[in-house]
């Protein structure tokens, strides 16, 4: 009958699971308005997208009933896109304040704590998944930088994306690899912790 998506809580990417998976174009990407579209003419109901998403964003009413139901979930749940769309760990940057090129790396090392995300197109997570940077910081010294490069050439020799590098006086320390989704931080932050520690 119909697909709903909750926009509060979806980062609205193109590279949607649901929009992959859809087998009759009912979900599809908007390139000239760049937001995920929804033609529920051509929707069937088979709940590919919904069980696609891995934040429950995408919800497909198969009943009148139903429709309602996803309708006034939606419109009352409190969160906002704002809260949503703030940079994290191992989802795609949003602002260039994060961003760095992977030959600045070594500029922008200091007498402090720099963490740099190396990260590839493929290895982007959802947002809603993803550590926001400001809670993977937070505890560390006011003076820790985090910084986000996509990387071309393995200069890191790292073999695992997103991939962090813990920088401590200019001297890399550690390196974890792999994606850690919010229910996973506290391990995060106790390996980059770890690292520090050495």
């Amino acid at each position: 009958m119909s697909v709903l998506v909750n926009f509060k809580i979806c980062d609205n990417a193109k590279e949607c699971g649901g929009i992959e998976v859809c087998p009759t174009g009912a979900l599809s990407w908007d390139e000239e308005k760049e937001t995920i579209k929804i033609d529920n003419d051509k929707c069937i109901s088979c709940g590919a997208c919904e069980r696609m998403c891995p934040i429950g964003a995408i919800k497909v009413a198969r009943t009148k009933e139903e429709y309602d139901k996803y309708k006034e979930e939606i419109d009352n749940d409190p969160r906002t896109v704002k809260d949503l769309f703030v940079d994290r760990y191992g989802a795609a940057p949003l602002s260039e304040f994060f961003m760095i090129n992977e030959d600045e790396i070594d500029s922008k090392l200091t007498d402090g704590i720099v963490l740099v995300e190396l990260y590839k197109d493929d290895s982007i997570e959802c947002l809603l998944k993803s550590i926001p940077i400001k809670e993977l910081t937070d505890g560390m010294p006011s003076d820790t930088l985090f910084y986000k490069s996509e990387l071309t050439k393995n200069i890191y020799d790292v073999d695992e994306f997103p991939s962090l590098l813990v920088f401590k006086n200019k001297e890399l320390k550690g390196i974890v690899n792999g994606y850690y989704t919010v229910d996973k931080k506290e391990e995060l932050i106790e390996k980059i912790n770890s690292i520090l520690e050495q």
